[in-house]
């Protein structure tokens, strides 16, 4: 059972995803109603996919706040500890790969109050994945102190709704097995 807030994402996803304009069911980026998200807007950020370290382009001031800093061109993973970046690499692939979304269950700080951590694909006008969406949601009142790391350590992914795409099969040409 995902928070409230992670679902009205998900939600807005996925009917931008039934669009016509949706492509292989993955939205244009600028099919995102910000309106839509309401209060959402300053837990919310824009990756932009550039090869294997997705960089933040925008994120809002709520984030910027509980990391402490500006985080316009940091690197995604700069959010996470060094133990999670196996994990956040891999939920950014099967976002990608799978088109859907992604919830990321993290832990924060010593204190351990959670957060999920949303990642939604988005297609830019060259047709080609190039966005992720994110939105940081609170479960509980989060009780950090001065001192304490705002880095995020993953716990859990879980990919969210139907995979779009077909996955991968075998196929076998004059006795060879291709992919």
């Amino acid at each position: 059972m995902f928070h409230a807030d992670t679902h009205l994402l998900i939600d807005h996803w996925t009917t931008l995803s039934r669009a016509p304009s949706a492509m292989g069911g993955i939205p244009n980026r600028n099919s995102l109603h910000p309106d839509a998200l309401g209060l959402r807007m300053p837990r919310l950020f824009m990756a932009e996919i550039m090869g294997d370290a997705p960089l933040l382009r925008v994120c809002g001031e709520w984030i910027e706040s509980f990391h402490g800093l500006s985080l316009k061109d940091q690197p995604l993973l700069a959010l996470w500890r060094e133990t999670s970046h196996t994990m956040i690499a891999a939920a950014l692939q099967q976002c990608i790969q799978e088109a859907r979304p992604v919830v990321i269950k993290a832990a924060v700080g010593l204190s351990g109050d959670l957060i999920e951590v949303t990642l939604a694909p988005l297609r830019g006008a060259s047709g080609q994945i190039d966005r992720i969406v994110g939105l940081y949601t609170a479960l509980s009142t989060l009780a950090l102190g001065q001192a304490d790391s705002r880095l995020l350590t993953g716990r859990v992914c879980i990919g969210v709704g139907p995979t779009r795409r077909v996955p991968l099969s075998l196929a076998a040409v004059h006795g060879r097995r291709i992919a």
